[in-house]
């Protein structure tokens, strides 16, 4: 293993550019190898910036047959490097918010692989779907040779408007005619491709395309785009002296898909490496503020996000205008697979937030969504933090009631989290993990769900939050609430460790619209 530093490829996505020019390369050539060895039509999501455009130009370089960029790599000795495939590569990166902008895009694309390949330009007047068709009989009849179809960041001009429902649906119908054309060219088709960070499903987008195998899930190929801890002491060995690899894995190892290993977003490793700082790299390239969205106009709370168990079928795919937000997010990265269940015919998994970088940012983020200042988040975190640890808990009922005093009317008056007792649970419960804090939501026991659990410091703080009835006084909600932790056993997963456990009660006021009580006890 050569110990060499080399050039980071940091916004790369030029196969050719990254083997010639000296760029760090982790070879996913056995898992290509695998693909086009079992099969000839293939769907993968992935969150963005986590590899795929290299991937698909690795594979149009394949296919294009230019030998001297494998060299040195797995596929090198098993390719028949006589053959060589000419190779449709299509990519969404422009604005599709107006009408017509989508059609005259593909257009566009196609009329440049035309030009490319030598081919006169096809007929005017088809319209991107027949253009595609006369492109694929032309390509295959010129060159004597089935066609490699290659469709990167298929769901873009749909995800970009999921805000304007008619514009979605119109490019959602334009594409799914366009995507047609290549089942129905079968015959001039040897191998496809298509990648996006959604799992529209077959019925609403891919009903024309349903030969489609979607490996998304398959723990075959779960490591087919990014990087796993093996990859980095092997490729990335000479930028790791002097970064802790515990620190490297909690901030941003954890993604999930059914495989063996965890896996890194490329993208937060090589900007680690440059910077040589543990910051929410990933994050800041793009804030989600389509989720939040979402996630408020659906009510989603996000106490109920994660450890909650959901539908494979609901889990890979979804359409216009019938989101699940969890399913959203788990396809855009901000929550991985946690566990799955078998349930008779059917699959369940729990989801869970990936690492630091993601459980931060994203809470933060939601709280500036809602109205809440940064700089107010990041100190009352911390304060409450402190109070838990030194166990000074009516320090940290005060410091709770003013963080609530704050409290952003929207949170109150849009309706968003329903009930006041989940507005209050969920500022805090945000709080928390926007500072970083191993705070769980909804914690399972034998026979019912904690709240909320916190691990901080060596500690265990388990927390039941309640509303006092009409005409109930704090210290008897405060007493309800204790007998349900215990009746109910929150504690017990917890036992028999060196770690102390709290179970702290918290109720609020309807009328005063605060914090009224809280109350700690030794498990």
């Amino acid at each position: 293993m050569s110990m060499s530093r080399r050039l980071l490829p940091i916004g790369i996505q030029s196969f050719r550019s990254i083997r010639e020019d000296g760029f760090y390369y982790v070879d996913k050539t056995p898992l290509i190898y695998k693909l086009v060895s079992q099969g000839r039509h293939y769907f993968l999501s992935r969150p963005r910036r986590f590899g795929k455009s290299l991937l698909l130009d690795t594979m149009r370089e394949l296919f294009a047959g230019n030998e001297p960029l494998f060299r040195g790599l797995h596929i090198h000795d098993r390719w028949d490097w006589g053959v060589a495939r000419p190779v449709v590569r299509l990519s969404f990166a422009g604005n599709y918010d107006q009408p017509g902008a989508l059609g005259q895009d593909l257009l566009a694309q196609l009329a440049i692989i035309e030009r490319n390949a030598g081919l006169a330009p096809g007929p005017e007047g088809l319209g991107a779907p027949g253009r595609l068709r006369d492109l694929l009989d032309r390509l295959h009849h010129k060159t004597g040779r089935e066609v490699a179809v290659l469709v990167d960041e298929y769901d873009k001009p749909i995800l970009d408007v999921l805000g304007n429902a008619d514009m979605a649906k119109a490019n959602r119908d334009l594409l799914r005619g366009f995507y047609s054309v290549i089942k129905d060219s079968a015959e001039h088709v040897q191998f496809t491709f298509v990648t996006g960070i959604s799992m529209f499903s077959k019925v609403s987008l891919f009903s024309g395309l349903n030969n489609l195998r979607n490996i998304s899930l398959d723990p075959s190929f779960a490591t087919i785009c990014g990087y796993t801890d093996g990859d980095l002491e092997d490729v990335f060995a000479p930028e790791l002296p002097g970064l802790d690899r515990d620190e490297i894995r909690l901030w941003y190892n954890g993604y999930h898909w059914r495989g063996k290993e965890r896996v890194y977003n490329p993208f937060n490793i090589l900007l680690l490496f440059q910077t040589r700082e543990f910051s929410p790299h990933w994050y800041e390239t793009g804030t989600p503020t389509f989720l939040y969205e979402i996630m408020m106009a659906r009510g989603a709370s996000p106490l109920e996000l994660e450890n909650r168990p959901i539908g494979e079928s609901r889990l890979t795919q979804f359409d216009v205008g019938d989101i699940d937000p969890r399913a959203l997010m788990f396809q855009a990265g901000y929550l991985t697979i946690a566990g799955e269940e078998r349930r008779g015919a059917s699959t369940f998994y729990t989801l869970e937030s990936p690492n630091l970088e993601v459980r931060a940012s994203f809470s933060e983020g939601l709280l500036a969504h809602l109205g809440r200042d940064e700089a107010e988040v990041s100190e009352q975190g911390p304060a409450l933090l402190e109070r838990l640890e030194a166990n000074d808990f009516d320090g940290f009922r005060k410091q709770l009631h003013a963080c609530l005093a704050g409290l952003p009317h929207q949170w109150r008056d849009s309706g968003y989290l329903g009930r006041y007792e989940s507005h209050y649970a969920a500022m805090l419960y945000l709080t928390f993990r926007a500072v970083g804090a191993d705070v769980r939501a909804e914690e399972a026991s034998l026979q019912g769900r904690a709240d909320m659990v916190l691990l901080q410091a060596g500690q265990v703080f388990i927390m039941e939050l309640k509303m006092a009835k009409d005409g109930q006084d704090a210290a008897a909600a405060m007493t309800e609430a204790m007998e349900q932790m215990r009746g109910r056993g929150y504690a017990d997963k917890y036992r028999g460790g060196d770690e102390p456990v709290h179970l702290i009660s918290v109720v609020f006021g309807s009328r005063e619209r605060n914090l009224l009580a809280v109350r700690a006890e030794p498990a």
